[in-house]
């Protein structure tokens, strides 16, 4: 059976099934990886990663809650001894779970010109996105003593052979999706009529796909692809019906959303029926000044006070922190 491309919509009929007893759960995922200008171009040297130094903070805040986060260790973060003393010794004490984040530019081999059509892996030749992905995928195992069984596309950038490569590679669960976001315009994919649940990818149901959580909130919520699709020819088009409280994006994430709209995105989620709901962010936000999100030490302080607010809510729910190993389980691994 030839594994279908992750960039096409899901078959009718794939979305996965959960054990009953699992509930309705919730996952926190770190794009761990090196420090880079946001704004300036993709460089393969430069980068930096002090942060790894606040990784202890959040750990044994994580620890704190009861959640175990899940690490997506990019090459720099691999190879750098502290940020592997400090991220595996949570994994040896059964606190976190590491898994795969390829960021092209920083990874090699280097065979490829460095520009912004190339820092989405799924737009290289498949030979290249491969040789880069099992480097990247031996050296986790080796520098945290376990296989990875989960997989995050540095800029969510999934390609049409993808699927093939992490299934050879043992990978059990992809969280490259990012539903109802469309990357077009920046030569990457276009994942705005994804669904937020997961499904499976292939028919023989080896490799789960587990979209990072977004949600339309609002009474027009059932138009919000549509609506989206017209702002690509007014900019401002769909920020009206946001700014009069109709229609509202909301990504699962601490970075640029505030808690009022994400706490409203939790119980959007949770309404809709969705079984995981992903939490995501990237690493060096754990430091000031090395995203636009983290500026200073008072948005830092902000992130936490997020994951604190989220994680209370969901605590009221009763909606519980998972694993992916939890998850491959509950949907029958």
């Amino acid at each position: 059976m030839i594994t279908p491309s992750m960039l096409n919509r899901p078959a009718s009929g794939s979305t996965a099934r959960f054990a009953a007893e699992f509930g309705q759960r919730v996952l926190l995922t770190v794009d761990t990886e090196e420090e880079f200008d946001w704004k300036g171009p993709f460089r393969r040297e430069g980068h930096q990663l002090t942060h790894v130094a606040a990784i202890p903070r959040f750990q044994a805040f994580c620890e704190a809650l009861g959640v175990r986060p899940v690490y997506l260790v990019d090459w720099p973060i691999a190879k750098d001894p502290r940020a592997v003393e400090i991220i595996g010794d949570a994994v040896q004490r059964g606190v976190a779970e590491v898994g795969v984040q390829l960021h092209p530019w920083v990874n090699p081999p280097f065979d490829e010109v460095v520009t912004a059509h190339n820092s989405y892996a799924g737009n290289l030749p498949p030979a290249l996105e491969a040789a880069k992905f099992m480097l990247l995928r031996d050296a986790i195992e080796a520098a945290f003593g376990c296989a990875p069984l989960i997989y995050r596309a540095g800029r969510y950038g999934l390609g049409t052979q993808t699927a093939g490569l992490l299934k050879r590679a043992g990978i059990r669960i992809d969280t490259s999706v990012r539903s109802l976001f469309d990357y077009s315009a920046q030569h990457g994919p276009d994942y705005s009529h994804h669904p937020i649940d997961p499904y499976w990818i292939d028919d023989e149901q080896a490799l789960l796909e587990l979209p990072v959580t977004s949600v339309y909130c609002g009474p027009l919520k059932r138009l919000g692809p549509v609506l989206h699709r017209a702002q690509r020819h007014i900019p401002t088009f769909f920020s009206g019906f946001s700014r009069f409280n109709l229609l509202e994006r909301v990504a699962l994430t601490p970075e640029g959303v505030p808690i009022a709209s994400a706490l409203r995105g939790v119980d959007a989620a949770l309404a809709s029926g969705l079984p995981v709901l992903v939490l995501s962010f990237h690493s060096p936000s754990l430091a000031p000044g090395h995203t636009p999100y983290a500026a200073t030490e008072a948005a830092v302080d902000a992130l936490y006070d997020w994951f604190g607010a989220v994680y209370a809510h969901l605590a009221q729910r009763e909606v519980h922190p998972t694993t992916v190993c939890e998850i491959i389980a509950a949907t029958g691994g």
